[in-house]
C-alpha cells in the first residue's frame, strides 16, 4: 500500500521532469539548427550587409522580435498606438539583424559549444554557450520561450542582456518625448549601424 501512494507521489514529479527534459531538447535543437544556419550564411557571405540580408529570414523565423521589442521598450510600451508599436518592431529588428551581422568576419569561423540547458520558468529555456571568435572568448545565455514553437526572447552577451541594454537607452527617450522619442531613437541607431 505505501509502496503505491509513493509511486502516485513521484509520478507527477517524473512526469514534470520527463517534460522539462523534452522541453529543453527542443529548445537546444531548435537552437543548434539556428546556429548552424547562421554559420553556413556566414561561411559563403561577401560582405557584412550581404550577410545581413541573408541573415534576415533566418532570424525572423528564430527570433521572437515582437516580444524583444515590447520588452526592450519597457513599461512605456503600452502607450504606443498599434502602428507605433509596428514602427517600433521593424525598426529594432533591422537594428538588431544589421548590428548581428556586423560581427562576422566573412570567412571566419567562431567555435561554439553548448553547455546543458536550464528552465528557468515553465515555457522558458536557457542555453548557455562558450564562444571563441577571433582569438577571443564570450559566455553567451540564449533565452528562448516557447509560444507557437522554441523562439530566441534575449542574448546574454557577458553578463549583459540585449534587451535590458536597450531598455535603459529606450528609457530615456521615452521619458522625453514618449513613443516618438523610442521611434527616433531606434531611426538614429539604425542609420548609424
Amino acid at each position: 500500500m505505501k509502496s503505491r501512494f509513493l509511486i502516485l507521489l513521484l509520478a507527477p514529479t517524473t512526469l514534470l521532469h520527463s517534460a522539462l527534459g523534452a522541453s529543453t531538447t527542443a529548445a537546444e535543437d531548435r537552437l543548434k539548427a539556428a546556429v548552424k544556419e547562421v554559420l553556413a550564411l556566414a561561411a559563403v557571405a561577401s560582405s557584412p550587409a550581404d550577410l545581413a540580408r541573408d541573415l534576415r529570414p533566418v532570424l525572423l523565423k528564430n527570433i521572437c522580435f515582437d516580444a524583444m521589442t515590447r520588452r526592450a521598450v519597457g513599461p512605456g510600451w503600452r502607450q504606443f498606438t498599434a502602428p507605433q508599436q509596428e514602427k517600433a518592431i521593424a525598426l529594432f529588428t533591422t537594428l538588431v539583424i544589421r548590428t548581428y551581422g556586423d560581427k562576422f568576419t566573412p570567412g571566419e569561423h567562431p567555435n561554439i559549444q553548448f553547455k546543458p540547458a536550464s528552465t528557468p520558468a515553465p515555457g522558458r529555456v536557457e542555453i548557455p554557450t562558450t564562444i571563441l571568435y577571433q582569438g577571443s572568448r564570450y559566455e553567451v545565455v540564449y533565452r528562448l520561450e516557447e509560444a507557437e514553437d522554441w523562439r530566441i526572447t534575449d542574448v546574454v552577451i557577458e553578463g549583459i542582456s540585449l534587451v535590458a541594454n536597450y531598455r535603459s537607452q529606450f528609457d530615456a527617450a521615452f521619458k522625453k518625448d514618449g513613443a516618438n522619442g523610442v521611434i527616433s531613437a531606434l531611426t538614429q541607431a539604425e542609420d548609424q549601424s
